[in-house]
Parts: structure tokens; C-alpha cells; sequence
């Protein structure tokens, strides 16, 4: 199976079972909750979590995961340099992945460009495109229509 996914200053985290040739993603657009409302899958922390039991439920022993990080770009322009959503967004993925002692196998983050991700479940390769900041601007946003 592939996975897409389109990403800004969100984090998509893959991982990978090396034993079961099976894997999953996720992401995220937040770092951390706040405790506040429903713990949802949109902050890192969550997220993270929630793959990792997802995929020890399958089956998959913690030590045979590894991850790939995308994403984390700067691409907000209305935040300025210390209120980087990217850069929080990464910080929590490395951090998570490290306390869960899952090596990082390979990562393509931050810089001023989005990304679009393939990942493919089965053998663990991703595929990334970058994505032009001025063609995301221009990309035409469909119009409501009243019934």
C-alpha cells in the first residue's frame, strides 16, 4: 500500500517493522497538547503515540521499527522566527523517537518548501517532492455551492 500525504510545517513520521515488511504514518500539525479537549492525533505527541501502539498491536516488537521524518518546513509566513511551527513540529518528532529508542533511518525537514510523501507500507521507501511555495499560494480553492 502507499500512503500520501501533503505537508507545510507539519511532521509526518513513517514507520517501518524491518521483520513484517509492514509500516505505518501519521501526521501532525501541532506539537504538543495541552491536556485540554480530546488528546487528537494532530499534535505530535499524540500522533506518535498512537502509530507506535497501532503497530505493537499488529504485532511489531519496538526493536525492529525504524522511522523516517518529513516535513517541519517554514512555511507560515505570518509566525515569526521564534514562534517556528516546523521547528517545534520536528523537535517533538526526534525527541518522541529517541525516548522510544526508534533510530531515525533517514529525514528530509525544515527549509521553506512544502512536500508531498509517498510512503510505501510494504517496503519502507518514501518518495518526496517539494512543493513550490508560490504554487501552493496559487492553487485555485474550490467555491461553495448552495443545494
Amino acid at each position: 500500500m502507499e500512503i500520501h500525504t501533503i505537508l507545510g510545517s507539519c511532521v509526518a513520521v513513517c514507520l517501518y517493522d524491518t521483520v513484517k515488511n509492514t509500516g505505518g504514518m501519521n501526521h501532525f500539525m501541532l506539537p504538543f497538547w495541552n491536556g485540554r479537549g480530546l488528546a487528537s492525533p494532530k499534535y505530535g505527541n499524540i500522533a506518535l503515540q498512537r502509530l507506535i501502539e497501532q503497530m505493537l498491536s499488529l504485532g511489531t516488537k519496538k526493536t525492529n521499527l525504524v522511522a523516517k521524518v518529513f516535513g517541519g518546513g517554514n512555511v507560515l509566513e505570518s509566525m515569526g522566527p521564534n514562534q517556528n511551527m516546523g521547528q517545534r513540529n520536528i523537535s517533538v518528532a526526534f525527541q518522541m523517537l529517541e525516548e522510544y529508542a526508534i533510530p531515525v533511518a533517514a529525514n528530509s525537514i525544515g527549509g521553506e518548501l512544502g512536500r508531498k510523501i509517498i510512503f510505501e507500507t510494504h517496503s519502507g521507501k518514501v518518495r518526496q517532492r517539494y512543493i513550490n511555495r508560490l504554487k501552493m499560494r496559487e492553487m485555485p480553492v474550490p467555491e461553495m455551492r448552495k443545494k
